[in-house]
């Protein structure tokens, strides 16, 4: 066999066209995979590794329908979609190997191809666009931060110390906590270990600041965050560590750039099903909902409701604050029966704690919903 048949770039299988390189999606996800789109119209993920082929067919098929979960899994293989696959594929050289052995390296990846049927491919971008025209307020009001200037290399760069960074976040200095951030990316790893603090409103605070400056640090830099936040879940689920300050974190990190990485909203819904991260998860999903409400609409949630008769009025207080961001019709009779609800009730904004009322939120959420309504309040 000629080297020139050994090693060929990679095509698509629905329409033998080049493909390129797979790139990471410009929305982060717990579980990812590099992706790409051929000319024909298919989509496709890599799986370098051969071994994760069925996440690799899931993940390729919810890429084609714009991340759209509800959709993907209402659609039929052969009815709705066409499905195919690039064996041998090696992503460090971008070619497909014909021996499966490179240079003593066994090449295992497969690249897994999806095509929408037409008809399918036009609801899908009948849905995209009338997202993108902001239609019934569905994407909420976010705005993406500026992009970060470009530093000059030739600066001294500074270096991050767990005190350094500690004094910053008291001091609540968001613009020197980014430029160190820059510098020296260890500083994510030091905001992290200040989140183990007896103390829950420095928890909070630093959940706060955390948010504030991996916005920021994502306009140059999601890859980082992304790590950040695949650790924070790792800590999460280790049931040997304490989880103080974690899912707020993830909230406030999510909630700073839910363009990016608004995938993760979904995988923080199992930590409300504990007591111990039940508030956090609450409080999260309303911080998400204030940018974007069509991620909370977008994942099971209705569990939740059960909450707004919880005995706590702290977690019935921040779902008051969710049902009013994701304009919860649903529980609009609900919500009117706890507006003289004189219980004080605490929640976190910005990374201080204000006191108000159940009474007192129920009434802003209800000015919310029937507001989106066009009703008088």
């Amino acid at each position: 066999m000629k080297n020139a048949d050994i090693k060929v770039p990679p095509w698509c299988v629905f329409c033998g066209q080049r493909v390129g390189r797979p790139q990471d999606p410009k929305q982060r996800k717990l579980t990812e995979f590099t992706v790409g789109t051929c000319e024909c119209g298919a989509v496709y993920t890599c799986d370098p590794t051969g071994f994760n082929i069925g996440s690799a067919m899931v993940e390729a098929l919810v890429y084609a329908c714009n991340d759209d979960w509800d959709l993907a899994w209402e659609l039929l293989p052969e009815e709705d979609y066409l499905t195919g696959r690039l064996e041998k594929y090696d992503e460090t050289t971008n070619q497909v190997i014909e021996t499966g052995n490179l240079d003593g390296r066994i090449i295992r990846g497969v690249l897994y191809f999806v095509r929408l049927h037409k008809n399918i491919t036009e609801i899908k971008a009948r849905v995209e666009a009338k997202a993108q025209a902001g239609e019934g307020g569905a994407k909420g009001g976010f705005t993406p931060p500026p992009v970060e200037p470009a530093r000059d290399p030739k600066r001294q760069k500074k270096r991050a110390t767990k005190q350094l960074i500690a004094e910053l976040v008291v001091n609540r200095d968001i613009d020197g906590l980014v430029d160190i951030l820059f510098d020296d990316i260890r500083t994510l790893r030091f905001l992290q270990r200040l989140l183990y603090d007896p103390s829950e409103d420095n928890r909070w605070l630093t959940a706060y600041m955390t948010g504030q400056a991996c916005a920021r640090l994502a306009t140059r830099q999601p890859g980082h965050v992304s790590d950040l936040l695949h650790r924070l879940f790792e800590a999460c689920a280790d049931s040997a560590a304490t989880n103080w300050g974690l899912v707020e974190t993830i909230g406030s990190v999510v909630a700073g750039r839910p363009d990016i990485f608004g995938a993760f909203t979904r995988h923080l819904l199992p930590y409300s099903r504990h007591q111990s991260t039940r508030l956090q998860t609450v409080w999260a999903m309303a911080e998400i909902a204030a940018g974007r409400p069509d991620l909370i609409r977008n994942i099971p949630f209705y569990n939740l409701f059960d909450y707004l008769d919880s005995p706590d009025p702290d977690l019935a207080g921040n779902m008051l604050r969710l049902c009013g961001r994701i304009k919860a019709v649903e529980k609009l009779s609900r919500i009117r029966a706890l507006l003289d609800d004189p219980r004080p009730a605490r929640y976190y904004f910005q990374g201080l704690p204000v006191t108000t009322t159940v009474g007192a939120l129920a009434r802003e959420a209800l000015t919310q919903i029937e507001q989106a309504q066009g009703e008088p309040t």
